[in-house]
Formats: structure tokens, sequence, C-alpha cells
């Protein structure tokens, strides 16, 4: 006999999914109102903006990452392992897949969760464009584990040089001048410099060659042009990195790229950071609606647009901006906070089948930092800030989404925690 309370299903447990759980089972769960569970295809979280630092190895993944199982028992709302590949509406349930594990000599067979009302917050994954030779020989910056595989490919390279007495110039490609291609590039730089002298190097500027490509005019398109051109700016005079913009490239093969020209630029490793779409498989998912780059589109309450069970956040959720202005929310972390914050609300009144609020985006402005080089951004407003201040609100917006997971006093702990182990560990991760 099923349960009469009503079933909260929410996929994904990236920034905004993982938050909306959160508070959903500390209300409307720990108030026995709705059951919530939390489906994902990993064990643990950590956010996505820092996947670059995790790229890089100032950032070890293993000591910042979250348990899916620990924050639904802290949470009262419940962790489900699986990935989602269908959808049936009419009887309301979500199908995932089958998988087997390393040890397991059978297979976990494919199960149907089911639902009440669903929520799809799967993010987003890099847009290729159908470039040729890009799924093939690229490395994208999707998920922990392509992040921890640049890493290793990167630290591999340079202790081969170092164990067969040689020097060798690494040559990277970025390619996506973007806030991820950029915050990359300066990462992977600085980086460099800290492995020198872990290995006796006092100056390592010459063995890393990194070449950043955007295809439209300048770099940071998204941001106000004087933040372009003062990082720019910053990457080639101080950082070193070469900066090829109205560069797009056409095709990708094993050793390099080719742009429109027809040139080819040498290189040993690529990574692709040229753009965003949410993943296929939403896709007229039992024909839900979706665009081109096949996010669900949303009403403002985000309500899918063909099934009001069904919402929509995130990356994955092509929301309008609202107030008679065109367009849709931008795929950002603070866009993912603040629709997850509406939903929480949202929800509460859906299960007491109350009129529903409508999402309006509040662009707090943007930050980008180039490591620990300098930071740049604008905030509330077009007037760009640099240096210290900056740095200080992009370091506290990652503490702002700790809150909303761990709450004030336990983030504050793990920020203390994280000051007294600071001269314990190496500046990078080194294995």
């Amino acid at each position: 006999m099923e349960s009469s309370t009503h079933r909260i299903v929410i996929v994904g447990g990236g920034a905004g999914g993982l938050e909306l759980a959160t508070k959903l089972g500390n209300t409307l769960g720990k108030a026995g109102r709705a059951r919530v569970t939390l489906v994902d295809g990993n064990l643990t979280h950590i956010w996505k903006p820092l996947l670059h630092e995790v790229a890089a190895g100032s950032l070890d993944a293993a000591t910042d990452e979250l348990s899916y199982a620990a924050q639904a028992k802290w949470n009262h709302f419940d962790f489900i392992y699986g990935r989602m590949i269908g959808l049936d509406r009419r009887r309301r349930v979500i199908q995932l897949a089958g998988w087997k594990g390393a040890y397991l000599q059978d297979e976990v067979p494919p199960a149907d969760v089911h639902y009440d009302t669903l929520v799809l917050a799967v993010g987003s994954v890099c847009n290729d464009f159908g470039t040729p030779g890009v799924r093939e020989h690229c490395i994208f910056l999707d998920s922990r584990q392509d992040a921890e595989r640049l890493r290793r490919e990167m630290l591999e390279r340079r202790l081969a040089a170092v164990a067969q007495g040689r020097s060798h110039i690494l040559r990277v490609a970025v390619i996506g001048g973007g806030a991820t291609g950029v915050e990359l590039s300066a990462e992977l730089r600085d980086a460099n410099r800290k492995l020198a002298g872990y290995h006796g190097h006092q100056d390592s500027a010459e063995d890393l060659d990194i070449v950043l490509i955007e295809a439209g005019p300048r770099l940071l398109p998204a941001l106000p042009e004087d933040i372009g051109l003062s990082v720019e700016k910053e990457l080639r005079d101080k950082l070193g990195i070469r900066v090829l913009t109205g560069t797009a490239v056409k095709r990708v093969e094993a050793d390099g790229l080719f742009d429109a020209k027809g040139s080819k630029i040498e290189v040993d490793m690529m990574v692709w950071a040229a753009g965003i779409r949410a993943p296929a498989f939403l896709r007229e998912l039992d024909g839900l609606e979706s665009n081109h780059i096949d996010q669900l589109v949303v009403r403002s309450t985000l309500q899918t647009t063909r099934d009001t069970t069904i919402f929509a956040l995130g990356d994955c959720a092509a929301c309008p901006l609202g107030n008679g202005v065109a367009g849709n929310v931008p795929p950002r972390a603070q866009a993912a906070h603040q629709e997850a914050e509406l939903l929480a609300r949202n929800l509460s009144l859906w299960v007491e089948g109350k009129p529903l609020l409508d999402f309006h985006y509040h662009d707090h402005g943007s930050l980008v930092s180039l490591a620990s080089f300098n930071t740049f951004g604008n905030l509330l407003g077009n007037r760009m800030i640099e240096g210290w201040v900056a740095h200080f609100f992009y370091a506290s917006l990652y503490r702002m989404h700790q809150s909303a997971l761990y709450g004030s006093w336990r983030t504050a702990r793990l920020m203390l925690g994280n000051f007294i182990a600071k001269n314990t560990r190496p500046l990078l991760k080194l294995h």
C-alpha cells in the first residue's frame, strides 16, 4: 500500500538541487508534510564553480566534497544513487539506469522512482557545437572526474619530464574565453608556479605555454567590456598567457586544433570550455518542451510549460527574465541559488494547494578570479572592482553556498578548520 504523503523527487544534486533538497527537508520533510527524495548519479557534491581549482590541484576535492547520504540524514530527506534516463508522466515515475560496480558480479537492474511532484535540476554540460574532434580529443570540465583527469594528466607529464631529466614545454590550449576558461587558465599558471617550487625550480613560466582561445571579439562577453579588457591585459602581461580572440575553432585533432582560416595551433592538451547546453536526455523528455540547447522551457513559477507537476531550475531550465525584459535567466550559480529559494517557497504552497509565486532574477554582479594573482568583477552595477576587495566577495560566494547547506555555525567551523589545516598541507595536491 502506497503512502499518502506527498512525494517530491529532486533529480540532480548540484548547487540548486542540493540547496532545494536541504531547505525542503528541513521544512516539509521534518514536519511530515512531504517525503523529499534527492536522486543523483554521484555519491558526493562539490560546487561546480570550484572545478577549475580541482583541475589545477589548488583544491583537494576529497576535503571539500559533501556526502549526499550524510546531508540527507542531517536534513530530513532521502537520497537515491542513480542516473535518470527516462520519464513516464502518465504513471508519474522517473526511470533510473541499471549499473554495475567495480566489484559486483551482477548488474543492479533499472529502477522506477514514483513522484507526485518532480524537480529537474540536472545542470549543464559543455557544448561542443558539433565541432569535429572535440569529443575525442578535448577534456571537459563537467564533473569532478573531468577535473581530476586534467590534473592527473598534467601532473604525470611534469613528473615524467623530471624523472627523465629533460626540459619539456607543456602546451595547453583552453578553448572558450568565458569565466570558466579565464579562471582555469590563470589557475593552471599559478599551479605550475607552485609545482615548480616543490621540484626545486625557481622560474616555471617557460615550461608551460597556455593559449586561451575565444571565438568572439573579447574575453568575458557576458561581463562589462572594461572588465574583459582588464582581464585580458592581466593574462597577457602578468601571467604570460597567449590570448587569441576572434578565433573560432573548426576542427580538433590529437596534436592540435584548426581555426577558421585552416591554421593549425599545435598543443599537447586541450580543454573545451566554449559554452554549455543541458544534458541531451532532456530533449523532448516524454513530451516536455525544450529549446535549442535542450533546456526545459519553464514558466515564471518554474513549472514546465506542459506539465504543472514538473518543475525545473538551474542551468537545465530556460526561465524567462520577466518584467518585460527579453531573454532567459543566465546559467549562473547565483541564479540557481535564487531559484532554489523561490522553489522552496513555491513547493510549500503547492503541497497546500495555494497559488504560486513568480520568479524574478536579481543580478548581483559577476566576479572572476585569476587565482592568487588578482580578482575582477562588478557588484550591483557596472562599476569595476578588483584586488582584495573583489577577492573577498569572490570567496564569500562559496561561503554563502556552504551556509545554505550547513548553516552559519557549521560553515564558520569549517572556515576555522580550513585555516588551521592550511599550514599542515602543501599548497598544491601533489598526488
